[in-house]
């Protein structure tokens, strides 16, 4: 009885420090959905803007073949990005922290470029 006892508190201290930002396999890890995610961004951004004033094409197709280069770039399937993506959507703080990461990274990148304009003009 005394061993069941241990075996079960052993079990309840195990299962109770286990670290809770572990992500579960087969989703893509913070650092990776943030540059894959600011990629498809991008993408529907390009299609918004560009793609659907060109009434030759059809931007839900060009929008699907921008995805599908950026998941071939990152070496990433669709459904792996969408699970991850849905992932996120139920882990909101996961999701803020990838969202505030990726504006940082645009607004550094941002200054990057105003600065190199800066000393060009000089």
């Amino acid at each position: 009885m005394i061993r069941m006892c241990f075996l079960f508190l052993s079990l309840i201290i195990f299962i109770s420090c286990r670290n809770k930002n572990d992500i579960p396999s087969g989703i893509l890890k913070p650092e990776k959905m943030q540059v894959v995610l600011w990629d498809v961004i991008k993408a529907d951004a390009f299609t918004t803007e560009f793609i659907k004033k060109d009434s030759t094409k059809n931007a839900v197709l060009e929008n699907l073949k921008l995805q599908k280069q950026i998941f071939a770039i990152h070496h990433i399937s669709k459904e792996e990005f969408y699970k991850s993506y849905d992932y996120y959507k139920l882990n909101s703080v996961k999701l803020k922290i990838i969202l505030d990461s990726m504006l940082v990274t645009a607004e550094r990148d941002r200054y990057k470029s105003f600065k190199m304009d800066t000393l060009k003009a000089e």
